[in-house]
């Protein structure tokens, strides 16, 4: 009897035990970046440039220390067609400004893993969405970031993936590199944004990209709202 009873307590203390061993964040966020056919080697590099120089900004790191729980958790996924995805820079918990200047070290070293295939964003969206059960904490917020040039042109139609995904809780943003499709930021706007405080960020070529990661992820950091003016601001001719 006493084995028995011993038994029982180990079933029902360790997965609670286990909880309790990992960390809350205010959010997990994963980066899918553009790695079709349309992107070349050179917007390749200014995108893994602008994001590594993002993460390596003080900024960013106050922005995260100012969170409610003071950590966030980020990946990094490559993508092109509807079977290409593969995970470039692994979660990792983002605290310090030693912790952000790893992971923009990290990022400005990774290497193209993807076919330059069509362009799947609903892939992206899942493999996306399915990265949350690894990650290395329990978040207030999670969160896919689509980085993109061009239309969904691959795979499942994109508005059934974003209903889904955002069904979830989860909220995807998306900037658009509009230096081949001058409407993408409508595009992404009406057809793969979605969740609560979705946005569109549009940066106007690859050399703007920089600014333009930057801004969208200091607002993801903070979990700042749409306001008006800045629909007004994505919809805007340009």
């Amino acid at each position: 009897m006493v084995r028995f009873l011993c038994i029982l307590a180990c079933l029902w203390f360790t997965p609670h035990q286990a909880n309790a061993q990992v960390k809350r964040s205010d959010l997990n966020l994963v980066i899918a970046m553009d790695c079709s056919w349309s992107v070349n080697s050179g917007e390749y590099a200014l995108q893994a440039g602008g994001i590594a120089a993002a993460f390596s900004d003080p900024e960013i790191t106050e922005a995260i220390k100012a969170g409610f729980r003071g950590r966030i958790s980020v990946m990094i996924v490559h993508w092109s067609t509807s079977g290409t995805q593969r995970v470039a820079v692994p979660w990792h918990v983002i605290e310090t400004q030693t912790d952000a200047i790893d992971y923009a070290r990290k990022a400005a070293l990774m290497q193209r893993k993807t076919v330059q295939g069509g362009t799947s964003i609903s892939g992206a969206l899942k493999f996306g969405q399915n990265a949350f059960k690894i990650a290395p904490t329990f978040a207030d917020r999670h969160v896919i970031d689509v980085i993109a040039d061009g239309e969904n042109n691959d795979g499942n139609r994109v508005e059934n993936v974003r209903d889904q995904i955002s069904g979830l809780g989860t909220t995807i943003n998306a900037l658009a590199v509009v230096n081949e499709v001058s409407y993408l930021h409508h595009y992404l706007r009406n057809r793969v944004i979605g969740g609560a405080g979705a946005f569109v960020e549009r940066a106007s070529n690859y050399r703007d990209f920089q600014r333009a990661f930057k801004k969208k992820l200091l607002r993801e950091i903070k979990g700042e709202l749409v306001t008006r003016r800045d629909q007004f601001l994505i919809e805007r001719p340009g």
